[in-house]
């Protein structure tokens, strides 16, 4: 995360010594007790231009500096080298702080993972290769351009949970996601068809991953989504986010931070609860299924999943499944994975989370599914 005191340098900028020659300007109209009106006048110039001559607004031009020779008396050439001075001292110290702030983007990325990743080359390892190289990486030609796009989207998400995530394993996660999206080509975004395509996407949760999983994302690119695995950045901790690439595509991304398939797919139908219900401009991350979100957009994205992985005509039969053999009947005549039963079971406090995760399947995205980022 690019921490408070970086920010503070792009709202104000470190102690600035330039000074501009309109400050010479205006030691000359205290001293000859002129008005700003009268020199301006004088010297051939608006009264607004001088004004921004005095704050360093704009710059003095050699035109302006023999003006200002026979309204004051000083050569021009004394007014062009205080021009020269200020730019040269102002292009100085604006390296300076660019150099402090991109080394504290820098910090608050995961170098080491992405050089794991081959998503940064190994040299030229100097300072000044590394912030083209991350800016390269994340497609953005500033840290601002940074900022805007996957730093407060991520910020956000830091803000809305209980636990500590890093801004910037969270920001390299969700730039993964869209590198690897871009390797799935889509069909324009189809809502009533990716509606009606469901009662499939559900059919897949009874599937071991490398059936499901490429079936998965077909399914979704069919209609405007793509679906992509994304391993957990250290630190991120995030499990699934949704976001718009363009009105006309979705990612749905995927981490399997927790790798049993109940997580799993409720992850899935809650990110696919975001792209079917909510709007195109939030990037929404998710950290894991929260018994209370505050979020009106979480709860119904919340709602929207267990709603289908079990709906409520079959919900209310859950306080009779006393015995593993009873769930796996239950799970079979509902036509989903019996371990999705034991995760709404442990979920709703009807059983004990020490019961029934055997019938929990586990995944790992290096195993099971082509890693994609």
């Amino acid at each position: 995360m690019i921490n408070s005191d970086v920010r503070e340098l792009y709202a104000a900028g470190e102690p600035d010594y330039a000074v501009p020659p309109g400050a010479t300007i205006l030691e000359f109209l205290e001293d000859s007790s002129m008005t700003q009106r009268e020199f301006a006048v004088r010297a051939d110039i608006s009264t607004k231009h001088l004004n921004q001559l005095t704050k360093g607004l704009v710059s003095l031009s050699p035109d302006v500096a023999e003006k200002l020779e026979k309204v004051t008396g000083i050569r021009s050439r004394f007014w062009n080298r205080l021009e020269a001075d200020y730019q040269s001292t102002r292009q100085r110290l604006q390296k300076t702080r660019d150099a402090t702030i991109y080394d504290k983007w820098c910090k608050s990325l995961p170098l080491r993972e992405l050089l794991k990743r081959d998503q940064l080359p190994e040299e030229p390892s100097d300072k000044a290769s590394r912030w083209e190289q991350l800016l390269a990486f994340f497609g953005v030609s500033s840290i601002e351009a940074w900022v805007d796009l996957y730093e407060k989207p991520a910020a956000a998400f830091r803000q809305t949970k209980a636990f500590e995530a890093k801004v910037g394993a969270v920001a390299a996660w969700l730039r993964l996601g869209e590198l690897a999206a871009q390797a799935i080509p889509c069909e324009p975004f189809n809502r009533a068809g990716l509606n009606a395509e469901i009662p499939k996407l559900r059919s897949l949760t009874v599937l071991p991953p490398e059936d499901f999983g490429p079936e998965l994302v077909k399914t979704c690119a069919r209609h405007g989504v793509a679906v992509v695995f994304v391993k957990e950045i250290t630190g991120s901790r995030a499990c699934g986010a949704t976001r718009w690439t363009s009105p006309s595509k979705a990612i749905v991304q995927l981490s399997l931070r927790y790798k049993s398939d109940d997580q799993f797919w409720f992850t899935f139908f809650h990110e696919l609860g975001h792209v079917l219900l909510h709007g195109k401009q939030d990037v929404l991350v998710e950290a894991e299924r929260e018994a209370n979100p505050d979020e009106p957009q979480e709860v119904e994205a919340n709602d929207f999943a267990r709603d289908i992985l079990i709906p409520p005509q079959y919900a209310q039969r859950l306080t009779s499944l006393r015995s593993i053999p009873s769930v796996r009947t239950f799970a079979r005549e509902i036509g989903i994975a019996p371990g999705i039963v034991v995760g709404r079971l442990h979920h709703e406090k009807k059983w004990p989370h020490k019961n029934g995760n055997g019938l929990k399947r586990r995944f790992e995205i290096v195993e099971d599914f082509k890693e994609q980022g």
